[in-house]
């Protein structure tokens, strides 16, 4: 997984880019000369500032001279200056010149840092600069979520850097003086969720104050006859030794002036100290601040870089410690002045969002430098626009921006800020009456944003959409978007060319927007069809009627309100007369939802057409092959048939009967009833291609049908039927030349196979195969003309089985997969991505949660559905919160929070809420207050909320939105019956709604004191949804890196991924998740091929991306601390690597609690570290718990279960425990023998360690027999008790981590590749329901490829 948005590693699509850089002699200009192009070899030149050595830098040509400014102002030596330039030869070196532009810049030129004069916007700079310096070790803007930063604790139980500390670590000989011993609470079996370990204390954070006050001077600005002295700006200063001084800037620099807070002289005092840069200045006046901010920056520069960038959007943090609230002018200056997008590289004017977003798209893509950079430049211009948009949406919910239209009520107010236009997500003049009101009016913003999302990513020429960014926040959905030139001028009814205003009464179309659209039907799957207008004639159009095209003042062509981009579900929308099929009504379906804007998702969409592809193959091979057999039939009476079926039914059941009798009278294919099948192999078949597809394929419209909606794109859909059947793959073949001409040049009866098919499987052309929805089937108010009429059927069966799909296919490979563990949610957010993957939406939450309990194997899945029920449950309450903060007024926000937060969680029954003091509340009322802000609800009725009334509004919110019943009328009894986790709950709650609470241990479950007081509220933060942009070349990298990787190309693999990560970093900057999953993937790559120091370099800079990037407990988090300690532990760095088990083993406490699969991996870790430092007996609790969970979900007889009876006997053995060892290792063999049969390396092996720790034990027998005989003069036989080897230790943790190492020479490589190919037919043949594995050991991943 790359990332959350489904971009699935789909390998196998046969693009010529991917094969292109494989071997140099690809059709197209191949990558590889492109990329060398890019990583121009770097050269070396020499820096020499006032005051220091010169030291070199290694330069690359394609830098900006401007970057080498950047590395100056980190560098330890040179961090103070910022008002400086750089001269070769005594000629200024021009800030935005690339390196390479430069004459005689050359290996070994001297460059000179000189001072600058400086300007007012100079001087701020500088202030600002240092006084990031000053606070650069201090998390407070990571907890209060500003300028992208965000927390990382991996540092702390590391003590500092991994690649160079670990030379100075204790050698594995000094064992005994590691402190192994766990924290009470995460000892398996312990009931204690303590929060405070979350945010371990980092000692680098005890502030080292440099100086107690830096602020802006009251004497500011200057006066006149100042300014002509060069006086910039004043500041006053409070040294540590209390020592009051006050600053001016001017252009020579910094000197101290004889003002006093009350007296203005601005005469340089005697002596005046003139400095350059500030940090002399005060170095000279004040000793603790010479010494500190020395060793302040020393501990700067020794942090890891990704501690310190900033991530390209802000992660926000739910829990904080109480910080104190320092002075910081710096902060109160961008507050008052409120920069609004005053950015400093813009001088002096806000950004024009929309020429920015726009001219960034147009920029050329012909070859991959000119990619990379307009990627790069989208990127930048998507994050900053995120920020800023989510900055002002802030701002106008807190009551800080005029509307632009203040006379109407507040809930009707729009507003601009900043070159972005913002609405509230409230049906305004009823705009949505027909759709569901607020209820739609709140989805509409989500569905418009995917539809932006979607046609974004298919990137067509000359079609633009707007920025677009939905905020939640205090209740309020706010959407943020820029603004089309022009637009603001005039009347919407005369700039709208294309679609509808009116949802449909009115439409009118356009030949230009018909032509730019109809470029992205075949990827979106939208069909162009004609609709009636106002007048009754036909229009046509190729999109939904929402969608509205409007020419901007710039000739741009923007579309907007997407969203009905993807065509509606019809399960959860019932129309009167229309029967769902038979499947749909099995599971209660059509249901009634809160507003008629549900639709599909894309996902789906691409899994459906998929889905029928393989239909469609099918039955146009089966029909040739009975064509061919009816030809054949005078030799023999036609048994072809049967035997057909036959062979095809062990790859697929009911539904070859159908394909099959189909041929057979071929002539009349029955149309519905084909989409229905639901046996196993066809939804496993679904999901199969779905994982390799589920990434939209947007190829433009350049390629034939086929290739388009799906080429077989697994490896295991063609082969499947090849084995299954004779003869059927040339069948196969002729239906895929047939697909792909047009059917001119194929004879008839070919044709009329083709059709046939065609016809079953709901396909628009009768010549090929080609499905798409159109989008305004049931759309209240659309009427489509007379002779569209047989059309309009087709696409409500269309429409009818893709709901049927998603029911009787989608959800049941869901839980399969759950079942099989290749999908393993730990908590909301990555349920959330498991079911969007599939494209199940999170309404259908309620039907998932009611198949699982319908499972036979549902003891299996009570890990999923423990979660789905805390999803269900927080998402209610979420719903319900919204509503209920609408009403408060800001100074009563933290006592309503915590209030809400009692209720839901405290045991306490009676939860009073605290009103704020009376001595604030204005007596007088005034009677009519129609201008309010949005955000300023002032009545009380919040305070009159129980936790009765909550949770009896929480059972039927989930009753009547994801129609699922919940047992409860409290917390406790939910806990009680579902075995949840309050903090579980609490953290699942404070994310989805932006609550930040204070850092402290709660008890939820005392019935006499309320759990949460108005204190432990910090914050409220926002919940920003925006798009993505894609690094589409360095993707198509990683890809093709990890299908080497499968094929048991190693090198190649690495060094493709290697590239990937290049390119990555090209488009998105340093900090990114897919750049995460790059590096973990490099790590292990490194890690098999023997070389553990760069691995856990690699894997160390894995982790505090994710914390950054992610948060520190996500779950994702979790799994790169596992792999670290891994690494650590390979590297002989154990107690390093227990401390990580340890911090993984907290954080899936907290976020999940103990009874998970995942768990069971994490104990076995842990075990395996303990044994090897000899703490059997812990190592024995943490083995034991892991073996109980493994038994658990993987069922007694699991090779899973052998493993852990193995690693338990081996701890008894250690201990000298024979008879409980040979018990354990026993029921592993068992497993073995009846898995794997007797002949089995495995049972072997399982069978000599038997003999071994009998003859152990009968050893351990004879002696005891001899001292009880003889007494004190017995002679002992010594025994051997053996510490195990790190070599064993290692060698078990990595078959239980899933990695096979491999010994790096020729002959081996090619003896793997051999068998990396024969357990991908084994898998293919073996895709069988049977619990056993077909592959000899039960490894997670072929080669491990994340």
């Amino acid at each position: 997984m790359v990332n959350g948005d489904g971009a699935h590693e789909h390998a196998e699509e046969p693009e010529p880019k991917q094969n292109g850089n494989a071997d140099a002699d690809g059709g197209e200009e191949s990558n590889e000369q492109e990329v060398i192009v890019i990583q121009d070899t770097g050269f070396t030149v020499k820096i020499q500032a006032p005051g220091t050595e010169p030291f070199d830098l290694q330069v690359s040509p394609q830098e900006m001279v401007q970057e080498i400014h950047q590395v100056l102002m980190d560098r330890e030596d040179t961090c103070h200056r910022t008002c400086f330039s750089l001269q070769l030869d005594g000629n200024v070196l021009d800030n935005f010149a690339e390196l390479k532009s430069i004459e005689g810049l050359q290996e070994g030129s001297l460059l000179k840092v000189v001072e600058e004069p400086y300007t007012v916007r100079e001087a701020r700079i500088h202030v600002r600069h240092i006084r990031d310096l000053l606070k650069s070790l201090d998390p407070s803007d990571a907890y209060n979520g500003v300028d992208c930063n965000s927390l990382s604790f991996l540092s702390v139980f590391t003590d500092g850097d991994l690649g160079d500390s670990g030379k100075r670590k204790k050698k594995g000989n000094e064992l005994e003086q590691i402190d192994c011993t766990p924290p009470e609470h995460i000892l398996p079996g312990g009931k204690d969720r303590p929060l405070v370990p979350l945010q371990p204390q980092n000692k680098d954070w005890k502030p080292m104050q440099c100086l107690k006050v830096l602020t802006m001077s009251g004497w500011n600005p200057p006066p006149g006859n100042r300014k002509m002295h060069g006086d910039l700006m004043y500041l006053n200063i409070v040294t540590v030794e209390e020592r009051h001084v006050s600053v001016t800037a001017s252009t020579r620099g910094f000197y101290l002036n004889q003002s006093t807070t009350y007296a203005f002289n601005p005469k340089p005092a005697n002596p005046s100290f003139l400095s350059h840069s500030l940090v002399e200045l005060l170095s000279q006046i004040s000793p603790a601040f010479k010494k500190n901010f020395t060793a302040l920056q020393k501990k700067r520069v020794q942090r890891h870089p990704f501690e310190r960038i900033a991530t390209p959007f802000q992660v926000y943090s739910w829990t904080a410690p109480q910080v104190d609230h320092a002075m910081d002018c710096v902060r109160a200056e961008d507050a008052y002045t409120s920069r609004l997008g005053y950015e400093e590289h813009i001088p002096g004017q806000t950004r024009d969002w929309n020429e920015e977003l726009q001219t960034t798209r147009e920029l050329p893509q012909k070859n991959l430098p000119e990619r990379l950079l307009r990627e790069r430049a989208i990127f930048k211009v998507h994050s900053d626009f995120a920020a800023a948009a989510t900055r002002g949406a802030m701002a106008v919910i807190d009551g800080n921006v005029m509307a632009i239209n203040p006379g109407e009520e507040t809930r009707m107010q729009m507003f601009i800020w900043n070159n972005i236009f913002f609405s509230l997500g409230f049906d305004v003049r009823d705009h949505y009456r027909e759709l569901g009101g607020d209820a739609a009016a709140h989805a509409a913003p989500t569905n418009d944003l995917n539809g932006v999302r979607a046609y974004g990513a298919v990137d067509v020429e000359g079609l633009y959409t707007l920025g677009t960014v939905v905020v939640d926040y205090r209740g309020y959905r706010v959407t943020a978007q820029s603004i089309i030139p022009g637009i603001l001028e005039r009347e919407q009814e005369q700039s709208v060319i294309y679609g509808s205003i009116d949802f449909g009464k009115t439409v009118v179309s356009h030949g230009k927007y018909l032509e730019l659209l109809d470029k992205t039907s075949r990827p979106l799957k939208v069909q162009r069809h004609k609709v009636l207008n106002e007048k009754d004639e036909a229009v046509e159009l190729c999109s939904s009627v929402e969608c509205k095209g409007i020419i901007g003042n710039d000739g741009r062509h923007y579309i907007l309100d997407l969203l009905r981009t993807f065509p509606p579900d019809l399960n959860f929308l019932p129309v009167c007369g229309e029967e769902l099929s038979a499947d749909s009504q099995r599971h209660g379906f059509p249901r009634q939802h809160r507003h008629r804007l549900a639709c599909l998702r894309q996902e789906l969409i691409e899994a459906f057409v998929e889905h029928r592809y393989l239909l469609f193959m099918k039955m146009a091979a089966l029909q040739l092959m009975q064509q061919k057999a009816n030809k054949d039939s005078n030799k023999t009476d036609a048994p072809a048939i049967t035997e057909t079926s036959e062979a095809e039914s062990n790859s697929d059941t009911t539904q070859t009967q159908i394909t099959a009798t189909d041929s057979s009278n071929a002539s009349q294919v029955p149309t519905d009833g084909t989409g229905q099948t639901d046996n196993g192999t066809d939804s496993q078949m679904a999901t199969e291609s779905e994982e390799n597809s589920s990434k939209p394929t947007t190829n433009g419209p350049a390629e034939h049908a086929g290739a388009q909606n799906g080429e077989c794109k697994s490896p295991l859909e063609g082969k499947e039927l090849e084995e299954s059947i004779p003869g059927l793959a040339q069948a196969k073949e002729l239906a895929e030349t047939l697909v792909a001409e047009d059917g001119s040049g194929v004879d008839p009866k070919s044709r009329e196979v083709v059709l046939n098919a065609c016809k079953a499987v709901g396909s628009i052309s009768n010549t090929s195969f080609d499905i798409r929805f159109n989008p305004d089937i049931f759309s209240p108010g659309v009427r489509f003309p007379d002779d569209s009429l047989e059309d309009v059927q087709k696409q409500k069966q269309l429409l009818k089985d893709s709901a049927a799909f998603l029911v009787s296919c989608q959800i049941p490979s869901l839980i399969k997969d759950c079942l099989d563990h290749s999908a393993l949610p730990l908590d909301g957010v990555t349920l959330s991505e498991a079911l969007h993957q599939r494209g199940i939406n999170i309404r259908y939450l309620g039907t998932v949660l009611e198949f699982v309990d319908k499972t036979p194997a549902k003891a299996q899945l009570e890990h999923f559905y423990r979660i789905g029920i805390t999803e269900l449950i927080t998402r209610c309450a979420k719903h319900i919160f919204r509503t209920y903060l609408q009403g408060v007024e800001l100074s009563a926000l933290s006592a309503a929070v915590s209030h809400f937060l009692n209720c839901f969680l405290s045991s306490f029954p009676d939860a009073v809420a605290h009103l704020p003091l009376d001595e604030l509340v204005s007596r007088r009322k005034s009677r009519k207050r129609r201008n309010r802000v949005p955000g300023s609800g002032d009545n009380t009725a919040w305070a009159s909320l129980t936790p009765s009334e909550l949770w009896k509004n929480i059972a039927s919110e989930a009753q009547s939105y994801y129609h699922f019943t919940l047992q409860c009328e409290s917390v406790d009894q939910v806990v009680e019956r579902y075995n949840l986790q309050k903090t579980t709950l609490l953290r699942e709650i404070s994310v989805k709604t932006g609550i930040q609470i204070l850092l402290k241990e709660y008890n939820f479950d005392s019935r006499h004191k309320l759990a949460f007081t108005e204190e432990d509220i910090l914050n409220i933060f926002p919940v920003v949804k925006h798009v993505n942009p894609k690094a589409s070349d360095a993707f198509h990298f990683f890809q093709s890196g990890q299908a080497k990787v499968q094929q048991g190309f190693l090198k190649e693999g690495c060094e493709l991924i290697n590239e990937a990560l290049n390119l990555f970093n090209n488009v998105y900057g340093a900090m990114h998740i897919e750049i995460c999953a790059c590096l973990r993937l490099l790590a292990r790559l490194n890690y098999i091929m023997g070389d553990h120091p760069e691995a856990l370099s690699n894997q160390q800079k894995a982790v505090l991306m994710s914390e950054r990037v992610l948060g520190i407990e996500h779950p994702n988090t979790i799994q790169e601390y596992m792999h670290l300690a891994l690494y650590c532990f390979a590297n002989g760095q154990l107690s390093t690597a227990l401390k990580l088990l340890y911090r993984a083993r907290y954080l899936m406490l907290l976020v999940c609690g103990e009874d998970h699969p995942e768990m069971a991996l994490i104990d076995s870790n842990i075990g395996l570290v303990l044994h090897g430092v000899m703490e059997y007996d812990l190592s024995l609790r943490f083995l034991e718990n892991a073996l109980t969970i493994n038994t658990k979900y993987h069922g007694p007889r699991s090779l899973k279960v052998a493993l852990s009876h193995h690693l338990v006997a081996r701890v008894y053995e250690s201990k000298a425990e024979f008879r409980s060892a040979l018990q354990h290792e026993k029921e592993g063999y068992t497993i073995y023998k009846n898995q794997m049969g007797e002949a089995h390396e495995k049972t072997k092996e399982s069978s000599e360690y038997l003999k071994y720790l009998t003859q152990q034990a009968v050893a351990l027998q004879r002696t005891m027999n001899e001292i009880y005989k003889n007494g004190s003069n017995a002679s002992i036989m010594p025994l051997k008790f053996t510490a195990p080897s790190m070599a064993s230790i290692l060698e078990q943790l990595n078959i239980i981590n899933g990695i096979i190492f491999i010994p790096l020479s020729q002959k081996d490589l090619e003896n793997l590749k051999a068998e990396v190919q024969r357990r991908q037919q084994l898998q293919e043949l073996g895709k069988s329901e049977e619990p056993t594995e077909g592959v000899p050991l039960e490894l997670e991943d072929k080669i491990p490829v994340d």
